[in-house]
């Protein structure tokens, strides 16, 4: 090659040098116009596709939701033994929730459903997707600290949906109503209840259990993704690239996000569902089923405003009214327990306006 403007000199030793054997340092994730990297898809594109993705899986497991708020919502703070257990298990609760609302009541909430999902996912989705663009996910530890802050970002702007969500869910019939009872007639109506009894700050009611909740299941789901569709690959189990690959990945990181979420699951449905009072006071999500607030002192056991620093136990289900009356198994309610009849005769508890 002649030399001249342009021309690539040629390196002392290597005879012939192609531009192929040109010792160029590794480019990382060369990017094309937009900012996304190359063979890759721009934040944006994530966020529809996030929220596309969230909605349509949303619409098939919502019935399910709806089986787990009423299982998390059973026996709130109660003594094991002492309350009526009117779901027993995920078909048999199936069973009850289609006896008491119907066929129609599996689908209790969807509308909130879908815009919390879409909501969540979409945030979710566009926040890591700018972190992985931005080199963050190259370091240690980068992967799952991306996707916690985006986990956490997104449930943030979804949490009135979720809000919602939980309120519509949990309503049914006196004789297998569990949790407060709020009476929302539709989704619009809630929206309208919360905002003009509470304000904006309402709808964002429960949010400090939202956070960590998605932060914790976000960055498990984020982190094991990837390296379980690698492992099986790696085994051999399945060609790397192959859809079976990615629904193994897939499998593994929605056990580990169960695990993981669950205890924080559990709290963040009690403090969505919690009573609040005209005046924005929260009432205890331990209440028993007569609406008598107990006379602990425990700030998660009381009617009182919680400050920052009493509301982080509460936030992770370390209050010792829970711990003493449910034990750490009640931070994994909805799983399957034999208990004794109930003791003492339950009263319903009154369906009340929230």
């Amino acid at each position: 090659m002649a030399a001249g403007a342009g021309a690539l000199a040629p390196v002392p030793g290597v005879p012939s040098a192609s531009l192929h054997e040109f010792p160029y340092p590794p480019q990382t994730r060369p990017r094309v116009s937009g900012g996304s990297p190359a063979g890759g898809v721009p934040p944006a594109t994530d966020l529809v596709l996030g929220a596309t993705a969230g909605c349509l899986a949303c619409v098939l497991t919502n019935p399910l939701e709806v089986v787990k708020t009423r299982l998390q919502l059973q026996g709130e703070l109660q003594p094991p033994g002492t309350y009526p257990r009117p779901y027993r298990g995920v078909l048999r609760a199936l069973g009850a929730v289609c006896r008491a609302d119907g066929l129609r009541g599996l689908q209790k909430g969807l509308a909130a459903s879908l815009l919390y999902q879409g909501l969540m996912n979409g945030v979710r989705f566009y926040c890591y997707s700018h972190a992985e663009d931005a080199g963050w996910t190259r370091y240690p530890g980068g992967t799952v600290a991306a996707g916690a802050i985006a986990g956490a970002v997104g449930a943030f702007v979804g949490s009135p949906a979720y809000l919602v969500k939980t309120h519509l869910q949990a309503q049914t019939l006196s004789s297998v109503a569990v949790g407060h009872q709020h009476n929302h007639e539709s989704i619009s109506g809630a929206f309208e209840s919360i905002y003009r009894q509470h304000g904006v700050a309402g709808l964002w009611r429960g949010v400090t259990g939202a956070v960590p909740r998605v932060a914790v299941g976000s960055a498990a789901q984020l982190a094991t993704f990837a390296s379980a569709k690698d492992w099986v690959c790696e085994h051999q189990w399945f060609r790397e690239g192959s859809w079976a690959a990615v629904l193994a990945g897939g499998m593994v990181s929605g056990v580990a996000v169960a695990v993981t979420m669950t205890p924080f699951d559990v709290v963040s449905t009690r403090l969505y569902n919690q009573p609040v009072d005209a005046d924005g006071t929260v009432g205890p999500f331990g209440e028993g089923d007569d609406g008598e607030q107990g006379s602990s002192p425990d700030p998660c056991a009381t009617g009182a405003p919680l400050s920052p620093g009493q509301a982080l136990p509460g936030v992770f289900g370390l209050c010792p009214a829970n711990l003493q009356q449910r034990g750490a198994a009640g931070l994994v309610q909805g799983h399957r327990r034999r208990l004794p009849p109930p003791r003492p005769t339950h009263r319903p508890q009154p369906l009340l306006l929230g």
